[in-house]
């Protein structure tokens, strides 16, 4: 499948309205006042949006980034994506794209990311984005849309640009958080990834087993007409789709960075649809992406090879 996708003209539009990379170190046990020396560091990409976008590139699928962004960093930005045979189209702010720090333990045990919002964007940064999203949609098979927002952006932005595609028939994916995802659902994407604490958050409580994810799921995908995936880590996902309901087991691969697997599902939802296949196919290919990712330092890297080795490998299961 992944080889047929390379053969559609089906273009993923990605829109990131808060750019971003991230500086990766692989750290021994961190400990307070004291000097940590990094075994290794990597610059990477960073947003959801371009982070799929990046890795869309890297297979050799049909991609166009759009997003906000600024300084030095978004320029790095701007050239990774390009170096991919990523399309970009970036709307340059004041202040600085941001750059995330990514501490992963090398024990094994964890990792932790310290991020700080750094963009000043304006209404009229805002119009101009809408205006390059309008001029792009018709091209567009798929749009991707989600991340953090910067500060002073309201969370009725991400509301309004699924409403635009909707009007022009583009199927929209969308990951966000906390009040962003509340705005986003309210227009009814096509499919939303929350993982297993936004998914609780959305649903007033702790969500503890899979019989509570898949019922809260449920009742997300009644109320706004939209696919749910939820991502629950090394206990794989939940699907409820509008005909099917699948519960879709993690595959057992060393975790070196765990930054980006899901942007990986991201994208290979997004590329699914946009080249027209059933979201079933999104998500062999998306969990797949993830796998491969986990297994990189940097942040929605992948190996090709790794991806078509472990896309016979996902299974969709179905949930009662």
């Amino acid at each position: 499948m992944y080889e047929l996708l390379k053969g559609t003209p089906g273009m993923v539009l990605s829109l990131t309205l808060n750019s971003a990379l991230d500086h990766v170190l692989q750290i021994p046990p961190f400990e307070l006042n004291a000097t940590l020396r990094a075994h290794s560091a990597h610059l990477a990409m960073g947003g959801k949006p371009t982070d799929a976008s990046y890795i869309l590139g890297t297979l050799g699928l049909p991609t166009h980034a759009l997003a906000l962004a600024a300084g030095s960093f978004g320029q790095r930005a701007e050239a990774m994506l390009q170096q991919r045979g990523v399309t970009t189209d970036f709307v340059w702010t004041r202040g600085e794209t941001r750059l995330n720090t990514i501490l992963v333990q090398s024990d094994g045990r964890g990792q932790t990311t310290l991020t700080a919002d750094s963009l000043i964007v304006s209404e009229e940064h805002l119009a101009e984005l809408e205006r390059r999203f309008l001029g792009a949609l018709d091209r567009a098979g798929c749009v991707l849309l989600g991340g953090s927002l910067p500060s002073g952006v309201s969370p009725e932005w991400y509301a309004r640009l699924i409403t635009l595609a909707a009007e022009q028939g583009v199927p929209v994916v969308f990951d966000s958080s906390g009040e962003g995802l509340r705005r986003g659902l309210q227009a009814g994407p096509t499919v939303v990834k929350p993982n297993r604490h936004e998914l609780g958050e959305l649903a007033g409580g702790v969500l503890a087993s899979l019989d509570e994810i898949a019922a809260a799921a449920r009742q997300l995908h009644d109320l706004h007409n939209t696919s749910v995936v939820v991502t629950l880590g090394d206990q794989g996902a939940v699907a409820i789709l509008p005909n099917a309901a699948y519960h879709i087991p993690s595959l057992e691969v060393p975790v070196v960075n765990a930054a980006g697997a899901g942007d990986g599902v991201l994208a290979g939802m997004s590329a699914a649809l946009a080249a027209g296949l059933p979201l079933e196919e999104g998500l062999r290919l998306g969990f797949a992406i993830a796998a491969a990712v986990l297994q990189t330092p940097a942040t929605a890297d992948c190996s090709p090879e790794a991806v078509a080795g472990f896309l016979p490998k996902i299974e969709l299961g179905p949930i009662l």
